[in-house]
């Protein structure tokens, strides 16, 4: 009697422990996952900022080339000052969003001033523009593909029993917007 009931206790608690190890792995594997969408988060927004630095050089040297298209340069203006005053990541991914399609914008204005394409400071300043946008593309897929690991795991059971015990929320995707889908206009 003595024996079945320390078997007994033994089983308990081994089950005990088996439970407190299976939530421990699972609350770790949360933080381990919404840290990585941090990272993947603070990365983009490094590459954001850049973006936000070059345009300044950006816009004034094709100022000088085109006094007359201030639609557009008061457009760049809203939407990095949008960026620069978003708090969150949703508001981010959308002024982000705002921003590439101004750019866009100027860009295909600079395709009607043969002359500064040719000038160097703009053609210097394009390429880094272009690589900086080719990072943020690079850094969004890292940051939508943690997004798509965490949101899968608390979706799943039993992440999604233990998401819902420690608090833990889907994280939004950095999508493009239906605009910004649409191929832009050329007018010459």
């Amino acid at each position: 009697m003595k024996n079945a009931a320390f078997g007994c206790a033994a089983v308990a608690a081994l089950f005990v422990l088996v439970v407190m190890f299976s939530i421990w792995g699972s609350y770790n594997r949360l933080v381990t996952l919404d840290e990585s969408i941090n990272n993947a988060w603070a990365q983009v927004e490094n590459q954001l900022k850049r973006r936000s630095d070059l345009i300044p050089n950006l816009v004034e040297t094709v100022k000088g080339y085109v006094k007359h298209e201030r639609e557009i340069f008061e457009e760049v203006a809203r939407a990095r000052s949008r960026l620069g005053g978003a708090r969150t990541v949703e508001d981010k991914i959308s002024a982000s969003n705002s921003l590439e399609g101004a750019l866009a914008r100027l860009l295909m204005i600079v395709e009607r001033y043969p002359d500064l394409k040719a000038n160097e400071q703009f053609t210097g300043l394009r390429y880094e523009l272009a690589g900086t946008e080719n990072r943020i593309a690079t850094e969004r897929r890292r940051y939508n593909e943690m997004v798509r690991r965490y949101n899968q795991h608390i979706r799943r059971f039993p992440g999604r029993f233990y998401a819902a015990v420690f608090g833990f929320k889907e994280k939004p995707y950095f999508e493009a917007t239906e605009e910004e889908k649409k191929l832009p206009e050329v007018k010459f």
